[in-house]
C-alpha cells in the first residue's frame, strides 16, 4: 500500500511560511558588524590616527569610554574608530576641519539611533525631552568620549542625578525633608527618553509611589501606608496632586513632603 501526500491550501501556506522563516534566519545570522557608519558624500575612511592629530584632547581619553568598544578590528574594518560615529573623515582632514565635512552627532540624534533603535521610539512618545525638536542633543546628558556613557551608571554614586540637575536645578534641593527616592536617582520615577505619561513619569497615578511605599494589607478594605490607612485616598488621584504630598522632590516644612 503506497502513501500519497495530500496537498491542500494549508499545506502551501504553512510550508511557504516555514521556507521564508528559514530564509530570514539565514540572512540575519552573521558574525560581523551589521551597523554601517554615517555617510559623508565624497569622503573616504582615513583611520583614527588622523583624528588624533587635531583632537588629541579627546582621543587620548577615549580608550576607557563605553563607545571605545565599537571600534571594529581587522583589515576589512579600515581601522574605523572615531569614524564609526562621525563618518569618513578624508574631506574633513583635507579641509583642515571645515564645517559640514564630518557628521556631528551633537547636531542630530540620527547617528545615535543607528545603534540605539529603541530610543528613537521612546523620543516619539507623548512626553519626552525635546531632542527630536533639535533643542537638545544626546551629548547633553551622555558623554560619548570618556568613561561611562551613562553618567549615573556603574557604582559612582557621586554623580547620581548630575545630568538631570544641570537643567532641573530646583529639584536638587537641598531640602530639610528629603525624598529618599532621589538618592536612588531621578530615573526611579522618570523615563528620561520618553513616556506615555506626563512629565515622563513611569506611571501616571499612585502606582508610581506604591512601588516603594507599600505595606501589607492588615484587614479587608484597609491599605496601610506609612502607618495610616490610605484606602480612601488612593481613589482620589495621584499622591502629588491630591493635596497631600505635593512637594514630591523634597520639602522644607513637612516630613510628609507637603508645601
Amino acid at each position: 500500500m503506497s502513501y500519497k501526500p495530500r496537498w491542500n491550501k494549508n499545506t502551501f501556506i504553512f510550508g511557504g511560511a516555514a521556507a521564508w522563516a528559514l530564509l530570514l534566519v539565514g540572512c540575519v545570522m552573521a558574525d560581523r558588524t551589521m551597523v554601517a557608519p554615517p555617510t559623508v558624500a565624497g569622503a573616504t575612511f582615513v583611520g583614527s590616527e588622523k583624528c588624533s592629530q587635531c583632537h588629541d584632547g579627546i582621543t587620548s581619553k577615549f580608550h576607557d569610554a563605553s563607545h571605545a568598544k565599537m571600534m571594529a578590528p581587522g583589515d576589512n574594518a579600515k581601522d574605523i574608530g572615531c569614524e564609526s560615529c562621525h563618518g569618513p573623515a578624508s574631506l574633513h582632514v583635507k579641509s583642515g576641519g571645515g564645517a559640514g565635512t564630518i557628521s556631528n552627532p551633537k547636531n542630530s540624534p540620527e547617528t545615535c539611533f543607528q545603534c540605539h533603535l529603541d530610543k528613537r521610539g521612546e523620543f516619539n512618545l507623548p512626553s519626552t525631552h525635546p531632542v527630536m525638536a533639535g533643542k537638545m542633543g544626546c551629548s547633553d546628558c551622555h558623554n560619548a568620549h570618556t568613561g561611562d556613557a551613562v553618567l549615573e551608571g556603574s557604582t559612582n554614586m557621586d554623580t547620581t542625578n548630575s545630568s538631570c540637575l544641570k537643567c532641573h536645578t530646583s529639584q536638587g534641593g537641598p531640602y530639610v525633608f528629603e525624598h529618599e527616592a532621589s538618592r536612588e536617582g531621578c530615573v526611579v520615577c522618570h523615563s528620561p527618553h520618553g513616556s506615555v505619561n506626563a512629565k515622563m513619569l513611569k506611571a501616571r497615578n499612585a502606582n508610581l509611589c506604591i512601588q516603594c511605599h507599600f505595606q501589607q494589607q492588615t484587614a479587608p478594605g484597609v491599605i496601610m501606608i506609612g502607618g495610616r490607612d490610605h484606602a480612601s485616598f488612593l481613589s482620589r488621584g495621584t499622591c502629588w496632586s491630591g493635596g497631600c504630598h505635593e512637594a514630591v522632590h523634597g520639602s522644607h516644612v513637612s516630613s510628609s513632603l507637603r508645601f
